[in-house]
């Protein structure tokens, strides 16, 4: 493995600052991806950099499981099997409160309008439950993309270790960003956990926290044409001085 960098490299400060930005700023939730294969050195040289991320007394939570190939697809099979069936769906739980159990504004506006958003790029009307079934299930496909990241984190760990987890996620997507990939977060995983668990083997012990897929993103599919919008710096920073 590579070990960490103490010093930038040799490039401008102005064209570092410029592509640690680059990398941040264009980082989107991609719906559709290439079938071009990412190499394993490249998951793991994005992992190697992503583990540098702060986290409380070094404590390093996370467990990643890597999906490809023919273990992806099986991984796919088995929650679809469940997705598909309306009986076994009502037997799924969720290993957290992920989102609020009831919503209030802004945020159930912010959730709306990124929903119509992206179905009304896929010219998908309100109420046709058949094909937001459809685009929902995407979701187990990894959108395609040939990578899956499905992340676990140890029960015994408190809620603080999130807030580093999510420090790992969000360093996992810029490093990826940096070498030209492209990825999308999946909360969508969470309601399948023990079959995920069961698939991969994952211990008792081991709480799912997401779903990550990974890979190059598809120019020509208009789902990827989506930016969401973003509140203005000034309406959530107060300061105090």
């Amino acid at each position: 493995m590579k070990t960490r960098l103490d010093s930038p490299p040799d490039i401008d400060a102005g064209d570092l600052l410029r592509s640690v930005d680059w990398a941040l700023g264009t980082r989107r939730s991609i719906r559709a991806f290439l079938p071009t294969q990412v190499p394993c050195e490249d998951i793991s040289a994005i992992l190697d950099v992503a583990r540098y991320c702060a986290t409380g007394v070094n404590t390093q939570p996370w467990q990643v499981h890597v999906v490809m190939g023919a273990a992806k697809e099986r991984l796919t099979q088995a929650i679809l099997r469940v997705y598909n069936d309306p009986a076994l769906r009502e037997t799924l739980d969720e290993p957290y409160d992920y989102y609020p159990r009831e919503w209030i504004s802004p945020y159930i506006d912010r959730r709306r309008q990124v929903g119509w958003d992206l179905y009304g790029l896929l010219e998908i009307e309100k109420g046709d439950k058949m094909k937001m079934h459809a685009q929902h299930a995407r979701n187990y496909r990894f959108f395609d993309a040939p990578v899956g990241l499905l992340f676990t984190i140890d029960r015994s760990m408190g809620r603080g270790s999130l807030i580093d987890y999510g420090m790992f996620l969000q360093n996992i997507m810029t490093a990826a960003r940096g070498r030209g990939l492209d990825t999308c977060p999946q909360a969508a995983f969470n309601e399948f956990h023990r079959v995920i668990g069961q698939e991969l083997n994952i211990p008792d012990q081991q709480m799912f926290v997401c779903g990550m897929s990974l890979g190059y993103a598809d120019p020509e599919r208009v789902e990827n044409s989506l930016v969401t919008s973003r509140v203005a710096v000034e309406d959530f920073t107060t300061f105090h001085q």
